[in-house]
């Protein structure tokens, strides 16, 4: 029913294989996957990064890793997108658009490496799954972002059992049905999108905006369980082992 993603790049693979901030990362969601996959890109060394993965995967922490430059332009054929229409957006978009790409599970849930869930016993998948499922306009749902439930309410146009309702889109944390997100839905645009940073183009995470504004799909976003979406330190810091203390103090 329901794949865990998450992906890793050249400046935060080590921190998410070479510890147990992945580990951390799906045990926290609370929920039996039926896949568990990495998706990787831009790194350096793609040799090293393949030889953690393979690790994580002999642990049973994931059962599968991708590599974005085995598969780019199969997918952007697939979803009819111009490379040039990213505008500087592509490496914010590729690895995003190959996870929908090779989804074989009803639903799809994504975080960025950089986003974490609050450790909890919630069952805000279960009941955003049947939720998505019962109303065909309800295309994803998402916990709150870095605590900020009165901004998410705010946002909100209604409400549906624990959950607010409303439109917008956020690359960080998503829980999407896949069928709705496997089509060639990624080229259409909408005033209200311009709103991302202009550093990203038109990157992923601003078609979809877009495309759920000019079609009117709507997330849900659950009124109680967070996550925090905060940048790794640029050091190294975390690898003389204060990876705890790195959690400790951003609640997780």
């Amino acid at each position: 029913m329901l794949t865990f993603e998450t992906k890793v790049w050249e400046n935060d693979w080590e921190f998410i294989l070479k510890n147990n901030y992945l580990n951390k990362m799906i045990a926290n969601c609370n929920f039996d996957f039926d896949q568990k996959t990495i998706i990787i890109n831009n790194v350096k060394n793609r040799a090293i990064v393949e030889k953690h993965c393979e690790i994580k995967v002999k642990e049973g922490i994931i059962d599968a890793f991708y590599c974005v430059e085995d598969y780019a332009e199969t997918v952007l054929d697939f979803f009819e997108i111009d490379l040039a229409s990213f505008k500087g957006g592509y490496v914010y978009s590729i690895a995003e658009l190959l996870g929908i790409y090779l989804c074989e599970t009803e639903f799809l849930l994504h975080f960025s490496s950089d986003s974490l869930l609050k450790k909890n016993n919630s069952n805000w998948i279960k009941e955003g799954i049947k939720i998505i499922k019962n109303n065909p306009n309800i295309v994803l749902a998402n916990p709150t972002w870095n605590y900020k439930f009165a901004e998410a309410k705010s946002e909100a146009t209604s409400e549906i059992e624990d959950f607010y309702l409303g439109s917008g889109f956020s690359d960080q944390c998503y829980l999407i049905k896949t069928a709705e997100f496997k089509n060639p839905i990624y080229n259409e645009k909408n005033p209200i999108s311009e709103r991302y940073p202009s550093y990203g183009g038109e990157l992923f995470e601003k078609r979809v905006d877009a495309f759920m504004r000019n079609n009117n799909k709507l997330r849900i976003t659950h009124k109680e369980n967070a996550y925090v979406s905060k940048n790794f330190p640029k050091n190294n810091w975390f690898y003389r082992g204060q990876l705890g203390n790195f959690l400790i103090q951003n609640r997780f």
